[in-house]
């Protein structure tokens, strides 16, 4: 073995199920690559190889004692590609984290807002970080995306209502991207020419998002993806139900640089398969919103 030949490091969540298994799959078949995934509770199997790290989500000190262990395991090495996968969708806002922060908002976003800061230090020059969004952000594409923020209640909202679930995960992922833009913002991530992307899987079929719902409304979402969405997607292409398989590849494919966005863009759109480049939302643009949520999400996960 030539121990002088580079080994590609590379730190994911949202690796044991749904389409991140299937980017796993394909990232671990490369060779020259060590892998450390975070992953909650146990009998989580990953391939030959892949270091299983453990990792809670919802406790803000589950994310700090995982990205203390990461930087142990890897020690002198870099970051090559740091995958932030990992997001959950529940059909109420009822659920609290550890830090008593709304459920869908701190798993999906302060979560891995807190790891990127705290793994942002490790990152190798020319590193990688792919932060998973959805077009569910946009209100031209979903009515139910947020058409204003405010984070202070998204972490504690006052109502729920039916489709409180929905509507929580669409602005989680409206959060992510406005994350992805200000840290393709940073001084440190430009001088390091650190690439930020924002990957949106589209619409797919067969993941675990919404596992917590009742069987009734499981048949109805499986029937309107089957009925409604088809015909829809005939005229709207970003309509059209996704594989996992096709997903988690093309996952894979922006996190190994095989697809990255054009120069200046950040955000890659799975349609039919095939990655686009379109603009995200008008309110995933704004610089306000942008700052707001990083001052906001600072003060919630203690940094400055």
């Amino acid at each position: 073995m030539n121990r002088n030949k580079h080994q590609r490091v590379v730190v994911m969540t949202g690796a044991t199920s749904g389409l991140g298994a299937h980017a796993l799959q394909h990232i671990a078949a490369r060779p020259d690559t060590r892998i450390i995934i975070g992953a909650r509770g146990s009998g989580r199997s990953a391939p030959r190889g892949v270091e299983v790290v453990p990792l809670d989500l919802a406790s803000l000190d589950s994310v700090r004692q995982f990205a203390d262990a990461v930087k142990q395991q890897i020690g002198e090495s870099k970051i090559d590609i740091l995958v932030l996968n990992a997001g959950m969708q529940i059909s109420n806002t009822d659920g609290r984290s550890a830090e008593g922060y709304e459920l869908t908002f701190a798993v999906n976003h302060l979560a891995h807002y807190l790891l990127a800061r705290l793994l942002l230090p490790c990152m190798a020059k020319e590193g990688r970080v792919v932060i998973t969004t959805s077009e569910t952000h946009d209100p031209a594409m979903t009515p139910i995306a947020p058409k204003s923020l405010d984070p202070r209640a998204l972490a504690h909202p006052n109502k729920g209502g039916f489709g409180a679930g929905i509507r929580a995960y669409a602005a989680s992922k409206l959060c992510n991207l406005l994350t992805a833009q200000s840290f393709a913002a940073l001084d440190e991530v430009k001088a390091r020419r650190i690439t930020i992307v924002a990957f949106s899987p589209g619409l797919t079929g067969g993941t675990s998002l919404g596992r917590d719902a009742s069987g009734a409304r499981r048949v109805l979402m499986t029937l309107l993806m089957h009925t409604v969405f088809r015909v829809i997607g005939l005229i709207r292409p970003e309509y059209v139900i996704g594989k996992p398989g096709r997903s988690g590849e093309a996952l894979a494919e922006v996190a190994l640089s095989a697809v990255t966005p054009p120069g200046g863009r950040i955000y890659i759109s799975l349609v039919k398969g095939e990655p686009k480049f379109p603009d995200p939302s008008e309110l995933a643009r704004s610089r306000d919103a942008q700052d707001l949520l990083w001052r906001e999400s600072a003060a919630m996960v203690g940094l400055e």
